[in-house]
């Protein structure tokens, strides 16, 4: 990683904005699912790995809430872990790795976590691999230690609803990009490859990302998962929040 951003905090400020138009909920998942580590820890400084974090969102509310945690962060997105890591200043460890791959546990500091905890990105792998990660993830955890994923997970039996309620948001969100209220993903990327300290790394993303931003979104719903939890070995599973089409699932090993 180069040097530290000079203005980490207002591009971190500027990432939760954005990610907030699309999630308007999006703190009550992150407070469902710190809520749940402090259950599992009993409130001690829980051992936590924040899965395709990012920025470091969740690790930066996980260590306001536990001062003493011992946080990683992995994820392969240059521009966002160069935010992270300003952000962080060495309160956690950084790792870029790709979960496509099954390698990428060889790239973690140590197994053995408290919590693996992930919000709205896994959805960008196919079927297969998510199933297969699962399985990954709980050989990193502690017996007894939790894995949580917020998502996209839409209730399977309202389907007109949903329709309506992805509709209603939408509609929501351009409303606050006409207003200025927030930026819009495209035009964050834009502003991001724009800034001289970002620039290399937006250059960087580039290159991981040649052809298309992503694959396909894959949402199903919240059965899908906690059933894809069960196969992966864990020894129970289930939604402990949901918001509108979205929903964290969690499973304990």
């Amino acid at each position: 990683m180069s040097a530290y951003l000079t203005n980490p905090h207002i591009w971190q400020e500027s990432w939760d904005r954005q990610q907030e138009a699309f999630l308007p909920d999006r703190e009550h998942r992150f407070t469902a699912m710190l809520d749940a580590v402090a259950a599992v820890t009993g409130g001690a400084a829980p051992r936590l790995l924040d899965l395709a974090g990012g920025t470091g969102s969740i690790s930066l509310r996980a260590l306001a809430r536990f001062p003493d945690a011992q946080v990683t962060v992995l994820d392969q997105d240059p521009v966002l872990l160069t935010i992270a890591e300003s952000s962080l200043r060495g309160r956690a460890t950084i790792v870029d790795a790709d979960l496509s791959e099954p390698g990428w546990r060889a790239k973690l500091p140590h197994d053995g976590f408290d919590a693996v905890l992930t919000a709205t990105a896994l959805h960008w792998l196919p079927a297969d691999r998510v199933t297969a990660l699962y399985a990954e993830i709980r050989e990193t955890l502690r017996p007894g230690g939790i894995f949580a994923n917020a998502d996209h997970m839409p209730e399977e039996g309202l389907t007109q609803l949903s329709a309506k309620l992805r509709e209603q948001a939408r509609v929501e969100r351009e409303a606050r990009y006409a207003a200025g209220a927030s930026t819009s993903w495209p035009d964050w990327w834009s502003r991001a490859a724009a800034d001289a300290q970002l620039a290399p790394k937006a250059a960087e993303r580039a290159k991981i990302y040649p052809a298309r931003e992503h694959s396909e979104e894959w949402t199903p719903p919240a059965t899908w998962h906690v059933q894809a939890l069960l196969a992966g070995g864990f020894t129970e599973a289930g939604v402990i929040w949901r918001g509108g089409t979205d929903a964290a699932v969690a499973g304990i090993r």
